[in-house]
């Protein structure tokens, strides 16, 4: 599966940011199938999940960016967004789009995310 993540960038502490992934070349009725998430991976730590959204509609959270993030999924444009407030400088790192279903997961290329305090 081809991702297309756009939307990074370089923020002060307390800013916004929104993340977009796009899956171009999945029809839709393929789209609906996967599960879409955003991961990030901060120098010298492992990648984790940030958010994601099921195919049932269902968005599950790490803990620490509850209440600030959001994920959201456009359908008719293949594309997930993910809204981010109140950035800290622990948000920082390389975000990753994810396709998942099954045994099967894609990844789009990394954009950067920098906090400044």
């Amino acid at each position: 599966v081809q991702l297309q993540a756009s939307g990074g960038g370089a923020v002060q502490a307390g800013g916004s940011l929104r993340l977009s992934c796009k899956a171009p070349r999945l029809i839709l009725s393929e789209y609906n199938t996967y599960t879409m998430g955003w991961y990030r991976q901060a120098p010298g730590k492992e990648r984790e999940l940030v958010a994601e959204v099921t195919t049932g509609g269902t968005r599950n959270y790490v803990d620490s960016v509850k209440g600030r993030f959001t994920i959201s999924k456009d359908n008719s444009r293949k594309t997930i967004y993910l809204q981010m407030n109140s950035l800290k400088p622990e948000d920082a790192g390389v975000y990753y789009c994810n396709a998942k279903r099954l045994s099967s997961t894609s990844w789009g290329q990394g954009t950067q995310v920098t906090v400044s305090s």
